[in-house]
């Protein structure tokens, strides 16, 4: 048990929140003269019918009193409503280094969500559409987000909810018959299938009697006959191909792609459930739910024409999922845009009464922009995330190169590729995901600032550390008695293990918020503090033999958290830089 996780059971002895409220609320000051931990009780004024200030005096008498606690906690102070603790160093670092030791390269991990079964649909690329950065968030988030699940004990079934259906398919089928070209397909697909769909658009403008016709192939589609439905294989197929060439480069798999057209045939037990309900309503020649109650819009179900939309293919998914994975949780890692539609969906499910209708959750993220808007790609109008990530990499090289013009052309190639890709995940990582995100190439790639960059290099740095100590010293430091690590006083020292501890903390609160940045932030603190701590103190140099052996467990100690954080981001570690 760490010192938060005890720190919850003891002030659960003595008020009357849940240890789930009392993790929530308690906070770690900003500056260590005023504490490890905060409890602020304002929570209580309510219960107890006193000023937070009164209460924050009396629990400090009455924890204070219960209990021998110095083992544990040096002393408690009352700063106006708060309560703060200090835990004992010499117990802080024995605790914070043998559960790093016993952890090993699974520092955090937890059985917290096992025996759930986690759904998270991200990525979710349209067919005959290029792979842009916007897709890219939706990937690295989606992807983070599972992996935390799965890391705390989760089912994880990770879902590509491929955009492979709706009316713009029967707009390509129209304007591949008239202007496609099959050599330009083979060679570069998702560019054909773009141009043409474009040329679509822009024909129409002065040809409305193409949108008819895409209808009238969209139905067809529908319908499954055999020339629509060849082509639409081929898009899909030859498009999928373009995609897996990025996820396999990205290291990324999916247990399921079901598209949108898998569930089309699902469609009649939908409307069927809907019709028993008596919730659909006929408006203009469609179909619609009504959602005054929920304080939203009609949810279309069937346009006028009988064709699906996007809702009634999702409602099909939620009971497909059900059925299929009997789900406690299904999460859609998909752009704030859709955030209305989410609402309508989920009101609708709920109204229809659809099994696990209240496990449903919508993830959002912002946008994507280039901080001086120069990005210039093969389509001339998006970001290609092909493009980003290869010019990440190659920025990469680059830096490495001319820093480092001994390393071996391999391993350059292999650690530019790792950082360089590495930086693009972090870029969409680090922030709250509601916030837009604006790429800086200065700033992705400062091995000094906010950067995956920077965190590789920290693991690098802790790794050339147990090297140069040599594998006789490594091995002392897997068997450190406790009387060593107690020697670990130093603020700088105490700084690290507070922040190797709340490591834990960060994977909790990141899961639970769906909020991948809560960790990626702890993490870069947990890096700052030990550089700053291998800057001013003695490790390799160090004269006590014992002290040596304590700083380099230390040292190991933020190397595991580190590299498991950068994991969970998706983010691969270098061995040197």
């Amino acid at each position: 048990m760490n010192s938060h996780e005890k720190l919850v059971d003891l002030l659960a002895q003595h008020i009357s929140l849940s240890k789930e409220e009392i993790s929530a609320v308690l906070e770690v000051p900003p500056r260590s003269e005023l504490g490890d931990y905060a409890f602020p009780c304002f929570a209580l004024a309510k219960s107890r019918r006193q000023a937070p200030q009164k209460i924050a005096a009396e629990l400090k008498e009455e924890i204070g009193s219960s209990a021998d606690l110095s083992s544990f906690i040096e002393r408690i102070e009352v700063a106006g409503a708060y309560l703060n603790f200090f835990i004992n160093r010499s117990y802080r670092a024995v605790n914070v280094i043998r559960r790093s030791l016993a952890a090993g390269d699974t520092p955090g991990a937890s059985d917290k969500y096992k025996g759930k079964t986690i759904i998270v649909e991200y990525s979710s690329p349209n067919i005959a559409k290029p792979f842009h950065v916007g897709h890219a968030f939706t990937t690295f988030l989606g992807e983070a987000i599972a992996n935390l699940f799965a890391y705390q004990g989760a089912n994880v079934v990770r879902f590509n909810h491929l955009g492979d259906y709706g009316t713009q398919f029967g707009k390509l089928i129209v304007a591949w018959k008239l202007w496609g070209d099959a050599e330009a397909l083979a060679e570069n697909a998702i560019e054909e299938l773009t141009r043409v769909y474009v040329k679509f658009h822009q024909e129409a403008k002065d040809r409305p009697e193409l949108e008819d016709e895409a209808r009238e192939a969209f139905r067809l589609l529908e319908n499954r006959e055999e020339e629509e439905l060849s082509l639409w294989q081929e898009f899909r197929d030859v498009s999928l191909n373009e995609f897996n060439k990025i996820y396999s480069r990205l290291k990324i798999h999916f247990d399921n792609t079901n598209g949108e057209s898998f569930y089309s045939d699902m469609i009649p037990q939908v409307i069927s459930r809907l019709e028993e309900k008596a919730l659909l309503v006929e408006s203009e020649g469609a179909l619609v739910v009504d959602l005054e109650e929920y304080g939203l819009k009609p949810c279309l179900i069937l346009k006028s024409d009988g064709s699906t939309i996007y809702a009634s293919r999702d409602l099909a998914a939620m009971l497909y999922r059900a059925e299929e994975y009997n789900y406690d949780r299904n999460i859609y890692v998909v752009g704030l845009p859709q955030k209305n539609h989410f609402e309508q969906v989920f009101a609708v499910a709920k109204k229809a009464d659809f099994p696990k209708a209240d496990n449903n959750v919508h993830v959002a993220f912002g946008t994507v922009k280039m901080a001086d808007g120069s990005f210039s790609t093969r389509s001339g109008n998006v970001i290609l995330l092909d493009d980003l990530l290869e010019t990440s990499v190659e920025k990469t090289a680059a830096i490495i190169r001319s820093n480092n013009a001994e390393m071996p052309e391999d391993e350059l190639r292999d650690s530019a590729e790792k950082i360089g890709l590495g930086a693009v995940r972090y870029a969409f990582l680090r922030n709250g995901r509601e916030r837009d995100i604006i790429f800086s190439w200065e700033e992705m790639l400062d091995f000094e600032g906010d950067t995956a960059a920077y965190l590789l290099y920290t693991v690098a740095r802790c790794k050339a550390l147990a090297r140069k100590a040599g594998v006789d010293i490594a091995e002392e430091v897997q068997t450190i008695s406790d009387d060593a690590l107690k020697l670990l006083q130093e603020d700088e020292e105490q700084d690290v293990l507070k922040n190797i501890e709340l490591f834990p903390v960060s994977l909790e609160r990141a899961t639970v918020a769906y909020e991948p940045s809560v960790m990626m932030r702890q993490i870069m603190i947990l890096a700052r503090s030990f550089n700053k701590f291998y800057h001013n103190q003695p490790i390799l140099r160090c004269e006590n033999h014992e002290l040596l052996l304590a700083r380099l467990a230390l040292s190991g100690a933020v190397e595991r958290s580190l590299r498991a954080g950068l994991k969970l981001g998706g983010i691969e570690a270098v061995e040197r830089m």
